[in-house]
């Protein structure tokens, strides 16, 4: 793990953001530069899990949220949830879920592994006893399969024409077994690269 401010990782994975969310998926989101996409959420208190390969080009990404300020469940889709959500200091909401969209097949269910095995045990070191987040019901589905505790925290929810789910995963001492069970845990290896980057909060 490699942490502090990488700069090139952080572009290369605001770049990928771009090509994915905007340009691939359409989403009517802010772009700087005509080049990078961030949002609001993009500030003090945002860390993230970045893979890349050897040459530094972006392979997964991932951005974790604070729940005790504001963030993405509780500021644009508190009508996801049934009851109130997990939250506080040891609870992270995982956004911008971001695999490269020029990788296919095995590489990219390589990525995606790699990135879930990160952000397990990203939680796991950081003493954290889960994620919420926010997806599409066929990537929740997809997402509640890999070997982990996962339940849902309301039903599926019709969100400007397009159908939402929030979702809780669980951190435990059980995760990694879990996700091994399934095949899914797979720890980056070299010549591949992992960077936690974590802003300082305000």
């Amino acid at each position: 793990m490699i942490y502090g401010a990488e700069g090139a990782a952080m572009r290369a994975m605001f770049r990928a953001r771009k090509e994915v969310f905007i340009d691939l998926l359409g989403w009517d989101l802010p772009v700087l530069a005509g080049e990078y996409e961030l949002d609001q959420f993009d500030g003090p208190g945002a860390e993230y899990v970045i893979l890349t390969d050897r040459d530094g080009a972006h392979r997964a990404s991932a951005r974790l949220l604070p729940t005790d300020t504001d963030h993405l469940l509780s500021a644009c889709f508190p009508m996801l949830c049934a009851a109130p959500p997990p939250s506080g200091p040891a609870v992270r909401e995982i956004t911008r879920f971001c695999l490269s969209r020029h990788h296919r097949g095995a590489a990219r269910r390589l990525a995606r592994n790699q990135l879930v095995t990160a952000l397990a045990e990203y939680g796991l070191a950081h003493d954290l006893t889960g994620f919420t987040g926010v997806a599409a019901p066929a990537w929740s589905e997809q997402i509640m399969t890999f070997g982990w505790r996962c339940k849902p925290l309301g039903p599926v929810v019709s969100v400007a024409g397009q159908a939402l789910v929030a979702i809780h995963i669980e951190i435990d001492g059980d995760t990694i077994a879990g996700l091994k069970r399934t095949g899914v845990y797979e720890p980056p290896r070299l010549p591949e690269q992992l960077s936690a980057v974590a802003q300082e909060r305000a």
